[in-house]
């Protein structure tokens, strides 16, 4: 996922995920020196290498077993970035499966409503002394570098974030990114892909608070590692990866949903139960 004020036009990106590009065609939509503009992108988090001649993402030859995804989420007093902030970021930099680092930090707010406050329990009083934006956002920056970001349905987390450092000044986000919503419609079959069903039908995190940022973190680590344990064998690198979660065949989802006839087979036991136990006690 890439801005909108990145340099290349979509087919040169293409390009740089797959067969490579050439110096000629990366000169011509690039004012900068070539070298320069390379170590600008790799500031902003894309990391673009030269391999035999041609141009292409890092993550082209990048293993799944040594990439690095940041697993992120944020809550945010609303969902315009020009009228709301970041109320709560957390991360988890994840290497082989592993946890390799943290990040996580309230972020100081004057306005939150009580429709806010009652979905994520955070209230102004919570972060009155927290950081303020931009302190939190230049530390999660430099948390992030040039990692792979992850989160669940990655474009709103992705843009608020991007769209945040731009209003304090700063170069917008050029990681590349999967959407751990969108791999595990094409890893895993369920009858709904929010991260609350997900967490209850494959019980991926018992303690998980939803809507608390370190929490839905944790949840969405657990689920990608579901996911990437359903990895065709061909899936070998980065770059991979970020292709079959845009462009592999959904898998199909059940007509019915699993957990309600679950619960309801569980309420009419309960019923027989209460029934045997009336008829018993007479």
């Amino acid at each position: 996922m890439l801005s909108n004020e990145f340099h290349l036009d979509s087919k040169s990106i293409a390009k740089l995920a797959n067969k490579g590009l050439c110096l000629d065609s990366l000169k011509k939509q690039i004012d900068e020196d070539v070298d320069l503009i390379l170590e600008l992108w790799h500031a902003q988090g894309l990391k673009v290498v030269k391999h035999q001649g041609n141009f292409y993402f890092d993550t082209k030859f990048t293993s799944l077993k040594d990439a690095v995804f940041c697993i992120v989420d944020i809550e945010t007093n609303g969902s315009k970035v020009d009228k709301h902030q970041i109320i709560e970021i957390a991360a988890l930099k994840i290497q082989n499966g592993t946890v390799i680092d943290t990040f996580e930090s309230l972020v100081k707010c004057d306005e939150i409503n009580e429709h806010i406050t009652l979905i994520t329990g955070i209230s102004v009083n919570e972060t009155k002394n927290a950081p303020p934006s931009k302190k939190v956002l230049q530390e999660f920056q430099l948390f992030l570098a040039d990692s792979i970001f992850v989160a669940h349905d990655v474009k709103f987390d992705y843009k608020f974030i991007s769209e945040s450092f731009k209003k304090f000044g700063f170069a917008p986000l050029l990681n590349r990114s999967v959407c751990s919503l969108a791999l595990a419609e094409r890893t895993l079959t369920s009858y709904r892909y929010a991260l609350s069903y997900l967490n209850d039908k494959f019980a991926l995190y018992p303690a998980a608070t939803h809507h608390r940022a370190m929490s839905d973190v944790i949840t969405t680590y657990e689920l990608f590692k579901l996911s990437l344990e359903s990895l065709d064998k061909n899936i070998k690198t980065a770059e991979d990866l970020i292709k079959f979660s845009k462009e592999a065949k959904r898998l199909k989802r059940p007509k019915f949903d699993p957990l309600q006839e679950m619960a309801q087979e569980i309420e009419e036991d309960n019923k027989e139960e209460e029934k045997e136990e009336e008829v018993s006690s007479e």
